[in-house]
């Protein structure tokens, strides 16, 4: 396949064409020229309003629900979604049914997903069905082909299986990706504890819920000398534990949802049940001081954290309704509306670089004889957010009928090109 690529933006700090505009020649899944002007008659052109492109995004934290609960999402639903929002590859949960807690179930994931237009890479348990009883087979499973591990919905509670576990992951440098949630303060929460749930009636969940479970796996980050990644972090003060930890020489990184961004609990005013999320959306300050922290970098990168639910667990009482929402297509929309002076090159670490790097992925930087592992974008076009836009197969999200700025314009992946309509 030929493309064309005409008068684009280069954003990607591992570019030496960084920030420049250029005409980049794509043939057979490589990129073979960047210029000021190329001419090509047998190639594919492709341009846009003001068009920008960056290595392809990386999600860390979706949920595919495949195998089990195909109802809500499949790989190839999952994948669809990915790429209409830029991604080219996505980690997925496994939170499935069975769960992805032993090599076969890896490689059924792998295998399943090699004709989809995104590389789907599979995070593994760490405890058996994820029950957080003992481990599983990490081993086996980074063998063939795990990214990192997780037990996803449900981090583990237990301080000693969680030291193994970092203990174990050691051995052959992997990291382990925990939601700050300890189950056992705030059980019943079901949103942020403040002035907004006494306001609304509802059972809380204090953000100590969230700081201490991070406290604590700081502590064993620091004693194993491990690689943690806590994401979807919510509070200003987990920011500033990480951030201290950080300086303190603990391998440890995080990450942000783009709806811990864009929300705070105020928002709830409605009894909305798409923004019922673990952990749950935070105060005003909460969101404001994370939305610092990815402008200067406190935060490494974005995890959408979409979590599909089918109409009968969202469409009900408050209490009732599952947490999480979709987020692969209204991701980067989002993020360039409330963050409006991120500059491209952050966007392109936020959403690509910095996740390569945290869990050793191949990094594809725009030159001469690199992959074309590429997402192509606009930054000032007005988006409708509707259920047009939507190619995931459960429709929980907040953001529809939202005006949100930033576009799209497709993805370039698997020497194929995915445009969106």
């Amino acid at each position: 396949m030929k493309l064309l690529v005409k008068q684009v933006t280069i954003s990607d700090t591992l570019s030496p064409y960084n920030g420049l505009i250029k005409d980049i020649l794509i043939i057979n899944g490589l990129i073979t020229g960047i210029a000021d002007t190329i001419e090509h008659n047998d190639a594919k052109i492709i341009e846009g309003n003001n068009l920008f492109l960056s290595p392809g995004w990386v999600d860390i934290f979706s949920h595919f629900n495949d195998p089990g609960y195909e109802y809500k999402e499949t790989l190839e639903t999952g994948a669809s979604a990915a790429a209409f929002g830029g991604f080219t590859n996505v980690f997925v949960l496994p939170n499935t049914n069975p769960a992805i807690s032993n090599k076969s179930s890896v490689e059924y994931v792998v295998q399943k997903s090699a004709a989809l237009p995104v590389n789907i890479i599979p995070i593994g348990a760490i405890t058996k069905n994820t029950e957080g009883k003992e481990l599983a087979e990490m081993y086996d499973m980074r063998n063939s082909g795990a990214v990192a591990f997780s037990d996803g919905l449900y981090p583990v509670q237990t301080a000693g299986l969680f030291l193994k576990a970092l203990q174990y992951a050691k051995a052959f440098n992997g990291v382990l990706i925990q939601l700050p949630i300890d189950r056992s303060v705030g059980k019943f929460g079901q949103m942020h504890e403040g002035i907004t749930s006494t306001r609304l009636g509802l059972a809380g969940m204090p953000a100590i819920a969230e700081e201490l479970l991070i406290s604590r796996d700081i502590e064993l980050a620091k004693y194993t000398q491990s690689k943690l990644h806590v994401t979807g972090i919510s509070t200003a003060k987990s920011l500033a534990l990480i951030t201290i930890a950080k300086q303190q020489g603990v391998s440890i990184t995080c990450s942000v949802t783009p709806y811990h961004l864009f929300f705070c609990d105020e928002d709830l005013l409605l009894y909305d049940t798409n923004l019922k999320v673990d952990p749950p959306l935070r105060t005003r300050q909460d969101m404001l001081a994370l939305r610092q922290g990815v402008e200067d970098a406190g935060i490494d990168c974005i995890a959408t954290h979409h979590i599909p639910q089918d109409w009968d667990n969202k469409i009900c009482e408050f209490e009732y309704a599952m947490p999480g929402m979709i987020g692969l297509e209204s991701c980067y929309s989002v993020i360039n509306t409330i963050l409006p002076n991120l500059s491209a090159e952050r966007l392109a670490d936020v959403l690509s670089n910095k996740a390569r790097e945290i869990f050793s992925l191949n990094k594809h930087p725009i030159n001469i004889n690199s992959v074309a592992d590429i997402t192509l974008f606009e930054r000032d076009t007005q988006v409708n957010f509707d259920l047009s836009l939507i190619r995931s197969k459960s429709h929980n999200t907040p953001f529809i009928n939202k005006l949100l700025k930033g576009k799209v314009v497709g993805i370039i992946n698997k020497d194929k090109l995915y445009l969106n309509n």
